[in-house]
């Protein structure tokens, strides 16, 4: 059986944070058993782009600069690092990097940040779907990889986590063609648990101080949670996260595969160690008005005339706000179906193109793109 540490965090003062990662990894038998001396370790973070630390949409620095002292506490050498949404060059980490609040604890605490922007064709004959992986160079590099992630809803997949975190060692662009190859949802996610089982995690740490609901995973909302919590499973993480604001595991296709492939598992078969779960449960945690159109695939095949009709003319779909948009293309520029053009700086997109991956709504610096489905589909459903 797998466990999980959930240890109570109120804010992201240094010392807290300190105090209470430190106690949630103890429960697991402290970093001491994860990082050994002279061990190089890369901090997995989630970077999706740049974003304040306040608006909740990537990892808290405070949380990362509170694991890279254990790591160094236990011998280790720490690096900072992700490949965020949109290109992978060293101008846009160093972007990232400072509105994310990384380099100011970088500087501040002496942590290595990764500008390594090569990329690395690695082989995964274990994988369900995807037998080979285009990975940032940095992952072959460490002896160990930390994935600290961000607890967030997410528009395509309902919720992000340990598991989706690790997407982050796709470089840059290369990220579009993974979303296009894997279309279906279920693929998307197999896809996933391919890269977390390739990664292989020593420890996966869930920021949950303050997490997203809403519109996620950047145009949501910040919510209050009050927890750090910890596991060598990013998997059993993941459902005891999605437990703890309300959501049910079986809801959220990474954690059904998961259980399928004999990865994850139930909660009631996950050893809990630290604060009570049912105290810091969140029951009224909003979760994104669309979610995948799922229920079609029950009646039609996916790929069958019918339901692409369906998704096509009621199915969820972007809408833009051109008021707010200040015309940057990164809608366009991300798109993997290449479904959105510019017309008179503003974006418009194709329908009959469009896959549903939300990344126009993920990676827009303006959250001017909302995500709306017909009530005449509500009404067909």
């Amino acid at each position: 059986m797998e466990q999980v540490s959930i240890v109570k965090c109120d804010n992201y003062q240094q010392r807290q944070v300190y105090e209470s990662l430190s106690k949630s990894i103890r429960l697991l038998g402290g970093m001491e058993r994860f990082v050994k001396p002279g061990m190089r370790v890369l901090l997995k973070c989630n970077l999706l782009m740049r974003k304040k630390p306040e608006e909740a949409a990537t990892t808290h620095p405070e949380v990362v600069a509170a694991a890279a002292r254990l790591v160094k506490e236990a011998g280790g050498h720490p690096i900072i690092a992700d490949s965020p949404g949109g290109l992978f060059t060293e101008r846009a980490l160093r972007g990232v990097y400072h509105a994310c609040g990384m380099e100011e604890i970088a500087a501040r605490d002496d942590i290595e940040l990764n500008y390594n922007v090569e990329d690395i064709e690695v082989s995964h004959p274990q994988g369900r779907i995807v037998k080979s992986l285009t990975v940032i160079k940095a992952i072959e590099e460490v002896d160990a990889v930390i994935n600290i992630a961000k607890l967030k809803t997410h528009g395509m997949a309902l919720y992000t986590g340990a598991v989706k975190n690790l997407f982050g060692v796709i470089p840059g662009t290369a990220k579009a063609e993974y979303h296009l190859r894997m279309k279906k949802l279920e693929d998307f996610s197999d896809m996933l648990l391919d890269i977390s089982t390739y990664v292989k995690p020593v420890l996966s740490i869930m920021d949950a101080i303050v997490g997203m609901e809403g519109q996620g995973p950047s145009a949501g909302d910040p919510r209050r949670i009050g927890a750090v919590l910890a596991s060598t499973s990013p998997y059993h993480l993941d459902t005891v996260c999605v437990s703890l604001v309300g959501i049910e595991p079986d809801k959220v296709c990474t954690i059904r595969r998961a259980e399928k492939r004999g990865l994850g598992s139930n909660l009631e078969k996950i050893i809990l160690a630290g604060d009570s779960l049912e105290e810091l449960r969140i029951q009224d945690f909003k979760i994104p008005t669309h979610t995948h159109v799922g229920f079609i695939e029950q009646y039609f095949d996916e790929d069958s005339p019918i339901a692409q009709f369906i998704n096509t003319r009621f199915g969820p779909r972007p809408v833009f706000n051109h008021e707010g948009c200040i015309g940057c293309r990164d809608c366009e520029k991300n798109c993997p179906p290449e479904a959105i053009t510019m017309v008179n700086r503003k974006p418009v997109v194709d329908l009959k193109l469009c896959i549903r991956c939300y990344c126009c709504q993920e990676l827009c610096p303006q959250k001017t793109v909302d995500i709306k489905r017909s009530w005449l589909f509500q009404l067909f459903r």
